[in-house]
Parts: C-alpha cells; sequence; structure tokens
C-alpha cells in the first residue's frame, strides 16, 4: 500500500489559507478541577474571533452539549460587543462525535492536501492520551476515522502513537519536533529516532525533520513543540526564551535557542530565529503551569494568543508576534484559567486546511 506521501500528500503550515478550525467541546471536569466554568467565555471568545473569517467544527457528545455550547456562546462576553453574531453562530457547524477529553490538537484529524491534485485526506494517529496518563482516550483515539467518514475523506493509519501538537511545519518540506516527546518510551518503545523519523516523512510528506531537545516545565505532554517553537513563515520560528537565570526553564530553553540557531531548512537556508518571552510563572495549588506564548492558534486573518494576567509580558509578546503576522490581526485572548488544564488554545484546536490545488 502506498504511503501519503508516495501519492502526493503532505501536511500543510498552519498559515497556509484554511477552510476550518476544529474543536471538542470541553466537557471533562477532571482537567480543570474546580474551575471548567471559568474556561468557557475565554474558550468561546476564541470561536467567535476565528468564526469571523472562516468556517468553526466543534464535536459535541450529543444535542445537550450542543444546546449548552450554544448559549455559553451567545452569553459571553464577547459576543455583546459584536453586532453579526446571528452570522458568526451561522459559521459554526457541531458534529456529533463524543470525545472524552477537549484536546483536539492531539486527538483530531490531521488533514492533508495533495501537491498533484484536489484531494484532501486524514491521517489516524494512534493516540493514548501523552503515554498513558488520563485514560479513557477510547473515544479521543476514533475522532478522525469518525470525521473522514462524515467528510468523505480517505483516511491512512500508520498504527504508531503521534500527536498533533508535537510537530510543527513549514509547509515546504521542514518539520520540527522535540526528542523528549517522540523519543519517550511511553509512545513508541519499539521504534528509534530513524525509525520515527520515517513515519513523519511518509505521512506528513516531509523530507528534512530538526529536533529540539526538551519542553517547558509543568508540560505533561512531555514536551510538545507548540508550547516551545512555532514556524510564523516558511523559514522563521518564534522560541520561548526565559530571561530570569533562576527559574527552571531558563538552561532547557537556552539549549534550545542553540540548538535553532545552528539548524538550516531543507533548501539549505539558515533557520530564521525570533525571541518570544516566557510570561512570569503561573502557579495554581502549587503546581507550576505550562504557560507559554508559544501556544498560539493562527487562523486565516488573525493569530489568537493566550495571555496570562503580565502585562509586561503580554504586551512584548504580542507585539512580537504582532510583527511576525503583519497580514493578520493578532488578539490576545486571557487564558489564565485555560492552562490549568495544560494547555491553550493551540492545544484545544486543530485546523482543516484550503483545497488550493489548481489544475
Amino acid at each position: 500500500m502506498q504511503t501519503p506521501k508516495e501519492l502526493g500528500f503532505y501536511f500543510p503550515a498552519e498559515f497556509a489559507p484554511q477552510r476550518a478550525l476544529w474543536l471538542s467541546w470541553p466537557h471533562k471536569e477532571e482537567s480543570w478541577p474546580g474551575k471548567i466554568n471559568t474556561i468557557f467565555n475565554p474558550y468561546c471568545e476564541f470561536i467567535l474571533q476565528v468564526a469571523e473569517n472562516q468556517k468553526v467544527c466543534i464535536n459535541v457528545i450529543n444535542e445537550t452539549m450542543k444546546a449548552f455550547a450554544l448559549a455559553q456562546l451567545q452569553s459571553c462576553v464577547y459576543a455583546q460587543k459584536v453586532s453579526n453574531l446571528n452570522y458568526l453562530v451561522s459559521q459554526i457547524t457541531f458534529y456529533f462525535n463524543p470525545t472524552n477529553d477537549a484536546w483536539c490538537r492531539d486527538h483530531g484529524p490531521a488533514f492533508l492536501l495533495n501537491h498533484n491534485s484536489n484531494a484532501k485526506a486524514i491521517v489516524d494517529w494512534n493516540y493514548n492520551a501523552w503515554g498513558n496518563k488520563y485514560p479513557p482516550f477510547d473515544l479521543d483515539d476514533i475522532i478522525p476515522t469518525r470525521i473522514g467518514k462524515e467528510l468523505g475523506l480517505p483516511v491512512f493509519y500508520p498504527e504508531i502513537v503521534m500527536e498533533g501538537g508535537s510537530v510543527e511545519f513549514n509547509g515546504k518540506g521542514t518539520l520540527l519536533t522535540s526528542k523528549a516527546c517522540l523519543l519517550n518510551p511511553n509512545r513508541n518503545p519499539h521504534l528509534n529516532q530513524d525509525q520515527i523519523e520515517k513515519y513523519l516523512s511518509d505521512y506528513y510528506g516531509v523530507n528534512h525533520i530538526l529536533w529540539v531537545n526538551d519542553g517547558i516545565i509543568g508540560d505533561d505532554t512531555d514536551g510538545h513543540i507548540d508550547d516551545i517553537t512555532r514556524f510564523v513563515n516558511e523559514d522563521t520560528v518564534v522560541t520561548v526564551v526565559e530571561e530570569n537565570k533562576n527559574d527552571e526553564n531558563y538552561p532547557i530553553l537556552q539549549e534550545n535557542l542553540q540548538l535553532l540557531n545552528k539548524m538550516r531548512l531543507e533548501n539549505g537556508k539558515q533557520l530564521n530565529v525570533i525571541e518570544l518571552p516566557m510570561p512570569s510563572p503561573v502557579i495554581y495549588e502549587d503546581q507550576i503551569l505550562p504557560a507559554s506564548y508559544a501556544n498560539f492558534y493562527i487562523a486565516n486573518e488573525k493569530v489568537i494568543v493566550p495571555t496570562f494576567r503580565d502585562d509586561k509580558n503580554d504586551a512584548k509578546a504580542l507585539d512580537i508576534l504582532q510583527n511576525c503576522f503583519p497580514s493578520r490581526k493578532v488578539v490576545g485572548i486571557d487564558s489564565t484559567d485555560i492552562i490549568w488544564g495544560l494547555g491553550s488554545f493551540h492545544c484545544l484546536s486543530q485546523q482543516e486546511p484550503e483545497v488550493v490545488f489548481q489544475s
């Protein structure tokens, strides 16, 4: 059987044109113990901000959850500020796909486009909730196949564990990831680095793979790249750095920065690296949370950035990212409550690309 790469498929960069944003409505109280009701306002603003310019698809368990979601969307603070709320709601489609949790970046479909045609496909990687940390995850594991059937798209099955938050793409053949996550024995203990690279190449359609080492403190995913380093265009990344030398993140992020500064892309060009600050530590119930400005979502006309009630660093991060995305509006949304779930807007989302091939 031919691989997606052999058939001409590839995973587009997030900054490429999108048809839709995909989400799984949050409902697992254990993911936000004691605080789940506080996340719906910023979560709904995220949805409505994106819905201004593209479709939004939301997985829900049943009609009751759909009705709850619609009520939350209509009552959120941002909804009261817009005059086109009915249009924004019309941009949203609900799919009855039961889930265990809300982290659609990791359990959602990996959409592929084809270099040679208008074809679109999905990769359904195995999913084990970041090394069997949070069972059950059986419903999440089959979400890509369910969506593939609903959309009438072919689905590929690599049969190894992979999460969307662990990989980052420039859309021109280069993939960036971290050793702490993809080489962790709680994912695919039977595979070495070369074998994992072969799967990445075959199923994401890339030719060149770059590795950083570790992730930030508090990240229960074992170092997802979307909390550390992100492509903002074909040859540029932003990467988080910690200014406080006494902070545990300082040596980790300095080491990654040094690696990035030595990296080259598939075409031989040196990777352009822009530093992004870390917010002041966000601590809840004595737990350091993985707060990072790198966990932003790139939509068609906006970039949705998590902020953390840190006036100085929030403003600095938003300014840096606005310079990186001159044709998009950078929007900061308070993620202080959302991050209690150990992830933010990028972790919660998955993009579906727009077909751009023209014969």
